[in-house]
């Protein structure tokens, strides 16, 4: 007999699901009936927090939904930070969870794993959470998850499956050749006349692009070529143009030298960016302005009306968008001096950084020029902070971290894991501190176990150091803050890594490209004056 949780699988691969992230348990194993015998693989991780980070990691190099399937109770609560920082960064997950029984689910009689109302937790961090209520739902409910990761703003979605019904007979329903899926549209075509007409006037035009126009890369760069505007990127939007690009501005847009762009600028185009805080005010002194016109495009309306609300709001999709403002603008010659804006603006943000910084910036373009096309994720730590200032990626997702927007601590190492998985073949490069690997240590076990290349730059303090200098800074006396460290080294080793330390940049340099050759794993750890 076909069961549902067989069906789950014919379904997701249906949907082109290839990989699905999941710690199995008695609450779930009828969801794994199907599995092995799909062409699906499952990736296993040493905690579901964990899980749900590899999936974020996954998600964002492929281009596919992170899947996740995990018990009820501890299984969903360990999994909702991922699905917070998911959910800041529009990330497409589907978290799969078993839930009691129905008629036993919330009743407080104390069954296994047993919350109140496990679908009210979710629903906060997810786009949507269901609770299925008989087999015949679950292709709709599908279909509805789908229609989020390819038609509206993508953030995480949430389907929880009672255990008897894990079991029901489901060989009546069709399993669909090809699901019919969404494609996102372009805004109404009045108000992209209006745009145009707008920026065709524009005599310091300017780009402000996030992490929800990298999809858009070629439109947006031809764009910009067009009204020879520069284009500033948000942590999520490195290397949307590539590094080394005339009108290219990776620098955060808090700083004095971009704010004074921005401030200049009398056509502001604002393309799939919340305009948030944490990239816009990162040290929350209230700086950041739009003096001049702001046109905004956003696949999420209400986003258009967040922060700097637009003078001229488009509700659609980036590419869309911008390919069809670039044929209305057909002809068009802009301002001759875009890249000379870029250029005083990059030239000022290099003459502000403090020596750690630029030390620390140093360092990583030494090893981007040698590496160009690793993919780089990283945790909250001092050279992800360097990094986000001023790193310049060669492409779209080859620079993310969890840093910005939620700041979830552990992120780096299992969405590295999640990155390489997605791509095979490339190396990543992870960026974390002693203080956030030990959130997520057990880790190193993953990375062995799912044969990743990984290269983990750890740069060690032995303390919370941004949170110790925030401590001092405002005088107060540093507790909970130091941090006894193990020996990251031989760790590394017991896991079946390659591993060292040094202090000394060359020798750094020198072995994370020796490390980027290997198949294996490779800690290197960033000791005494490095950290």
């Amino acid at each position: 007999m076909k069961t549902l949780g067989i069906y789950l699988c014919e379904l997701l691969a249906a949907y082109g699901v290839d990989t699905v992230f999941g710690i199995p348990g008695v609450h779930t194993v009828e969801l794994y009936r199907g599995l092995a015998d799909s062409p699906i693989r499952h990736i296993g991780a040493r905690h579901e927090q964990s899980l749900g980070f590899m999936a974020d990691g996954y998600a964002r190099v492929s281009g596919k939904p992170g899947v996740c399937l995990v018990i009820s109770g501890p299984g969903l609560t360990n999994l909702l930070t991922a699905m917070g920082q998911a959910y800041a960064d529009s990330v497409p997950l589907l978290v799969i969870s078993g839930v009691n029984a129905l008629g036993k689910a919330g009743s407080g009689n104390g069954y296994l794993h047993e919350l109140p109302d496990q679908q009210a937790l979710a629903s906060q961090i997810s786009a949507f959470s269901h609770s299925i209520r008989c087999a015949d739902e679950l292709p709709q409910v599908l279909a509805r998850a789908f229609a989020v990761f390819d038609g509206a703003r993508p953030r995480p979605v949430h389907i929880e499956i009672p255990l008897d019904l894990m079991t029901a007979p489901a060989g009546h329903l069709p399993v669909p050749q090809a699901p019919p899926r969404l494609k996102r549209g372009t805004a109404a075509h009045e108000a992209l006349q209006d745009a145009a007409q707008r920026l065709r006037r524009a005599q310091r035009p300017l780009l402000l692009v996030g992490g929800g126009a990298c999809h858009a890369a070629d439109e947006i760069t031809r764009l910009a070529e067009q009204l020879d505007a520069p284009v500033l990127m948000t942590i999520n939007a490195r290397g949307l143009l590539p590094a080394g690009h005339p009108l290219a501005l990776s620098c955060s847009p808090s700083l004095p030298a971009t704010r004074a762009l921005i401030e200049d600028s009398d056509v502001v185009l604002a393309i799939g960016t919340e305009l948030g805080p944490t990239d816009y005010d990162m040290y929350a002194d209230g700086g950041f302005c739009v003096p001049g016109q702001l046109i905004r495009i956003d696949i999420d309306p209400q986003q258009l009306f967040r922060n700097r609300a637009a003078d001229l709001p488009l509700a659609g999709d980036s590419a869309a968008c911008a390919s069809t403002l670039s044929a209305l603008l057909a002809g068009h010659q802009g301002s001759t001096h875009g890249a000379q804006r870029a250029a005083q603006t990059r030239a000022a943000f290099w003459q502000t950084l403090d020596a750690q910084s630029h030390a620390d910036l140093h360092l990583l373009l030494r090893i981007r020029d040698a590496l160009p096309e690793a993919r780089w994720v990283g945790d909250s730590t001092r050279l992800v902070y360097a990094g986000n200032l001023g790193f310049d990626a060669p492409a779209p997702h080859h620079w993310f971290n969890a840093s910005a927007g939620f700041g979830a601590l552990g992120y780096g190492l299992p969405a590295a894991i999640g990155a390489a998985l997605a791509e095979p073949a490339q190396t990543v490069i992870c960026l974390v501190g002693d203080g956030g690997l030990q959130f997520t240590l057990a880790e190193l076990g993953s990375a062995i176990q799912s044969d990743v290349r990984l290269v983990l730059l750890l740069l060690n303090n032995a303390c919370y150091g941004e949170i110790k200098s925030a401590m001092q800074a405002a005088e107060i006396t540093p507790l909970g803050v130091d941090l006894p460290s193990p020996d990251f080294v031989a760790l590394a080793h017991a896991y079946g890594w390659q591993a060292e330390r040094s202090d000394d940049e060359e020798v750094i340099v020198h072995a994370v490209l020796a490390a980027a050759k290997r198949s294996q794993p490779t800690l290197i750890e960033l000791t005494s004056r490095m950290a």
